[in-house]
């Protein structure tokens, strides 16, 4: 173990042997510094931590003190690029600490980094592996860093967020009540389902009030509901979970969502085209606006009638519809223009 640093694991040093403090302390000109990679691996008590090309791993604890701790052992080191996982809010603060200490991060979806484990031949799961593999991923992919939510951001897609799972055990309260017959089940159904409309109801307040006392997103808002076929609540959706609209080209902003058709040719064989990946929160509030924008959107209806009356089943219909609202909403924001029947 390495006197003063107890989050090291016993095996490893912070240098390797032989290395450019070695050579320095012999009086021989240093050696040029290898371009550093890092993976870190999230869990609620811990940071696992993985050094490439030098293979070295660490751990450290999952609370402020050990933060401060990683942050200042990443500085010394001036990685290239440090890579972790979404991990449903954890990463949040430590990505944010690692911002402001000038480091670049870069938050990925888990599912890239397991498929190219996979493609390693790399079954095994693990922190320290998990670690590994996003060290190798930062080395090798070279995902781009890009810029993270301010806390007044994070706060909107929090309570965003929060309203959803809300809606979702929402539904779930509903469908168990028309199922059950017993009456005390019935009357605790019916008073958890008045406490989560509460509860709803006071988020979508928070929420708007975030949104009017925010300059900049009051007008993107009234941008956004210029659309037929937009509400409110789709509206602050999107600002939340989708802050790169209007930021975006078409065909960057159709994959971030996952409403880019991808194809799936083999030979002379013509596969479907299908959707993948992206954004499942922004495409499902998507979902909901193409259907209210197919019936009172006129640009939105004349292409859906186009596309059914070319023999396109309705989903694929809906699909294509989804992509185009999406495309006419982000030139809206970067235009900075009301909406148009003229959009096409």
């Amino acid at each position: 173990m390495i006197p003063g640093c107890p989050w090291f694991f016993p095996e490893q040093s912070l240098e390797p042997p032989g290395g450019e403090f070695a050579s320095a302390r012999k009086g021989k000109s240093m050696s040029k510094p290898r371009t550093v990679f890092f993976g870190i691996d999230i869990s609620k008590e811990h940071l696992d931590l993985h050094q490439l090309p030098q293979d070295m791993a660490a751990r450290f604890e999952a609370n402020p003190e050990g933060i401060s701790k990683l942050i200042t052992y990443l500085k010394r080191r001036k990685p290239a690029l440090i890579v972790m996982e979404a991990t449903g809010g954890y990463e949040t603060n430590l990505a944010a600490e690692m911002v402001s200490a000038k480091l670049n991060v870069a938050v990925v979806n888990p599912r890239q980094v397991r498929n190219f484990a996979r493609t390693l031949g790399i079954l095994a799961k693990t922190d320290s592996i998990d670690a590994r593999m996003l060290a190798r991923f930062a080395q090798e992919v070279r995902p781009e860093p890009r810029p993270l939510p301010d806390k007044q951001e994070q706060a909107l897609k929090a309570l965003v967020k929060r309203r959803m799972q809300l809606v979702e055990m929402l539904v779930a309260e509903k469908n168990r009540l028309s199922r059950v017959s017993s009456v005390k089940v019935r009357d605790s159904l019916n008073r958890s389902i008045e406490f989560i409309k509460q509860q709803v109801d006071e988020l979508n307040d928070q929420i708007k009030n975030a949104v009017q006392c925010s300059p900049a997103w009051r007008e993107k808002d009234n941008l956004l509901q210029s659309v037929p076929g937009i509400g409110a609540k789709t509206s602050h959706n999107l600002l939340a979970l989708l802050p790169e609209l209007g930021k975006l080209n078409r065909r960057q902003i159709a994959s971030l969502v996952g409403v880019a058709p991808m194809n799936r040719d083999s030979g002379t064989f013509p596969g479907r085209r299908m959707i993948a990946g992206g954004r499942k929160a922004v495409r499902n509030t998507l979902y909901m606006a193409t259907i209210a924008a197919a019936r009172f959107n006129p640009t939105i209806k004349a292409f859906y009638i186009r596309l059914r009356n070319s023999g396109k089943k309705a989903k694929v219909a809906l699909t294509a519809c989804m992509r185009k609202l999406l495309i006419i909403l982000n030139t809206i924001l970067k235009n900075q223009q009301q909406f148009k029947q003229s959009f096409a």
